[in-house]
């Protein structure tokens, strides 16, 4: 017999969702997430199917799918399938077929809830399952939040499985004579995940048959532990990040330094930015060196500026350069507006202003670009004699560190720096006794 009603309580305890709403159920066609279909089937709740295809498996893959349409057909449930090129996806990326197939999965269910009006997504993760991940995440190397493994509820995601063991799995579906696919995968023990379930689990419960009991227990302590740590790292993060204009925050060296124990703290406080343990170390390693330092993860950097660090913000890469036609009047970069124009030379006040740029219109070698600085960029700067690194002029301009990366640049068709945008035009393409047309450029 299914059970209905402790997967009702289960889901009202848990406060998963708001059952009159429909959910979009995840179904590999194995035997877990299609228990769990006939579990919402025969609580009567709304629901649709979706099925990602990762064409890993050839044939078999091709008939998971198969099955997976028909039961949402036999359900009458409205089906949702994609196939995807995993293993291109993970050559392309470096990574995992695992890691790429969770990205490619997670992704697209997310894309299918929000355009079909789900109110969530339910995943057939079970009791064992979470075993399973304490396990994996502690040979790899993990901290508090690798400690609770499978979270019943995280944003739009749901698992209403949660409440039932393997073997409870193993005879309902037995029991309840209840058709599936079987992943030949699952029974190979190259796979991490696999090697624990079919060997390393069967000892331990050789030792604790409760083991599943005990990690659920355990994973609720390190889940409210977590919960503890957040908020005490919240307020000190709120007390030591100091925000400034331009999105930068500063943070005293000399209080971070205090911090006790350092490296948890250090790591919990820089992890919203996606700080690595490594780079942290590196930071503590090297935080009275020189002023300039910079310390990078995938979303920001961090600048040593003397006795302070500042957080910014990284800029994103598709930005980083944008091509000036000569026909364009007008364009966006970050954020900013640039226009330019052609006027003749006749009468004209060349005006000195930060805003303005004014450049003899027959030295000009179309596409411009704009672009951010770089390092080894150098120009000649207007009414000076001689080249200059563009990072030598901007300590001498006292740019802050934290900006010199955000420094827009004007660059001519041959690579020649134009303008410093906001300081400097370049000596070589200004307005002369023989300029007959003026290009006149303006940021906004």
């Amino acid at each position: 017999m299914l059970p209905t009603e402790r997967f009702l309580t289960f889901i009202q305890q848990q406060q998963l969702y708001n059952t009159d709403k429909k959910v979009l159920l995840a179904v590999s066609g194995g035997r877990d997430s299609v228990l769990m279909v006939k579990l919402f089937n025969a609580a009567s709740l709304s629901f649709g199917i979706a099925h990602c295809n990762f064409g890993l498996r050839g044939s078999e893959s091709e008939g998971d799918e198969v099955f997976v349409r028909e039961l949402a057909l036999e359900m009458g449930v409205s089906f949702f399938s994609v196939r995807f090129d995993t293993q291109k996806y993970a050559t392309d990326r470096k990574v995992s077929i695992q890691m790429a197939a969770r990205d490619l999965r997670y992704h697209w269910l997310e894309k299918i809830r929000e355009e079909n009006d789900f109110e969530a997504i339910a995943l057939a993760h079970h009791a064992s399952d979470v075993t399973e991940t304490i396990l994996l995440n502690l040979t790899r190397g993990t901290g508090i939040a690798g400690m609770h493994g499978i979270k019943v509820k995280r944003n739009n995601l749901i698992r209403p499985m949660l409440f039932l063991k393997r073997e409870e799995v193993d005879e309902i579906v037995g029991s309840e004579t209840i058709v599936y696919r079987e992943d030949s995968s699952n029974l190979s023990a190259k796979y991490a995940r696999n090697k624990i379930r079919l060997e390393v689990i069967p000892k331990l419960k050789e030792l604790n048959p409760a083991l599943d009991e005990t990690f659920e227990k355990n994973s609720r302590r390190f889940g409210q532990l977590e919960e503890f740590l957040n908020i005490q790292v919240s307020g000190l993060r709120n007390g030591l990040f100091k925000k400034l204009p331009e999105g930068l925050i500063e943070i005293e060296l000399q209080k971070l330094k205090e911090l006790q124990p350092l490296e948890l703290l250090l790591f919990e406080l820089f992890k919203p930015f996606n700080f690595s343990e490594a780079v942290l170390a590196d930071l503590v390693g090297t935080w009275r060196g020189e002023p300039g330092k910079v310390y990078e993860s995938t979303s920001h950097l961090i600048v040593l500026d003397r006795n302070k660090l500042i957080l910014e913000e990284r800029l994103c890469k598709e930005s980083e350069e944008v091509i000036w036609h000569c026909d364009r009047r007008q364009l966006e970069y970050l954020g900013r507006q640039y226009t330019s124009e052609t006027v003749g030379s006749e009468n004209l006040s060349i005006e000195r202003s930060r805003e303005k740029a004014f450049f003899d219109e027959n030295l000009l070698q179309y596409p411009l670009k704009l672009r951010l600085w770089e390092e080894g960029d150098y120009f000649y700067p207007f009414g000076m004699k001689g080249k200059k690194k563009l990072s030598d002029y901007l300590r001498e301009m006292k740019v802050p560190l934290t900006q010199k990366g955000k420094i827009p640049l004007l660059v001519n068709g041959n690579g020649d720096i134009l303008w410093v945008i906001g300081y400097r035009t370049d000596e070589r393409y200004k307005v002369g006794p023989q300029t007959k047309k003026i290009s006149i450029f303006k940021q906004i």
